[in-house]
């Protein structure tokens, strides 16, 4: 596959809010205001921000982000959900059932979300002829290398990470980017702009094979769960470790094979 770079954006926490919820925390008459355009065409920040609020804690000044959608999301970060007390999942943008919920003050109104606060899957917009030059498809699942830049006045290296789990989401109105969160972004050293690549396919490669993993990975109980219930298997060869639960249920379902 062709080593094509990838900008990458990050995203901090933000709301996309309904019309009807943006009225209640704003006031009748009043609107969306427009702070900066965002990378992807007809999408922007507001001008507006808002505060969120559990009875554990609360972050202040959560931008709001435009157009208006159909429902409210609260799209934070993990270590946001830990200070708010929150269990947030994991989810593609729009998916919120089963999700926490969240209580947004605005200046006029509090909104009590039922459910919508999610921790953002990881993913990259792209046009359709960008996937075909990247050989996926939409809603496809990749992985994605990125290098932070050397800081070469402090003598600092660079650090390699491979995001798994990468979301690939295909529209003509996209502009290629791959989106993080900023705890992604701060463990990786990189920040708006910098570049990533698509390395592996999870459709091309099996997602448990330890060929796709760096060597001595250590795979633990919830590695070899997750395996079952997808159906795949963990190739064991030499540098590859096992935490003993892992072993055993990996042995007893037949989830771990032995490599070449």
């Amino acid at each position: 596959m062709d080593k094509i770079p990838i900008p990458i954006g990050v995203s901090p926490r933000h709301i996309h809010a309904s019309k009807e919820d943006f009225i209640t925390l704003f006031g009748e008459g009043s609107f969306l205001t427009k702070r900066k355009d965002l990378s992807q065409s007809g999408q922007f920040a507001a001008e507006q921000t808002v505060t969120l609020s559990t009875a554990l804690g609360k972050i202040e000044q959560v931008r709001i982000l435009g157009p208006f959608r159909g429902s409210t999301q609260v799209e934070i970060s993990a270590s946001d959900a830990v200070n708010l007390g929150l269990k947030a999942p994991v989810r593609d943008s729009g998916d919120h059932q089963g999700s926490p919920g969240i209580a947004i003050i605005g200046p006029k109104g509090v909104v009590e979300l039922k459910q919508g606060v999610i921790l953002a899957q990881r993913h990259i917009h792209m046009t359709p002829v960008d996937a075909k030059k990247f050989g996926v498809t939409d809603k496809q699942v990749v992985w994605a290398a990125v290098n932070s830049a050397k800081m070469t006045d402090l003598r600092s290296e660079s650090r390699p990470v491979i995001f798994g789990g990468v979301l690939v989401r295909v529209d003509p109105s996209y502009r290629l980017d791959f989106h993080l969160d900023t705890d992604e972004a701060n463990a990786a050293g990189v920040s708006t702009g910098d570049l990533a690549y698509i390395i592996t396919s999870l459709d091309e490669t099996p997602a448990y094979a330890s060929s796709v993993y760096p060597r001595k990975r250590v795979y633990g109980e919830i590695d070899i769960r997750k395996a079952k219930k997808e159906g795949k298997v963990i190739i064991r060869e030499k540098g590859t470790i096992f935490t003993p639960s892992a072993l055993d249920y990996g042995k007893r379902w037949g989830v771990i094979k032995d490599g070449h």
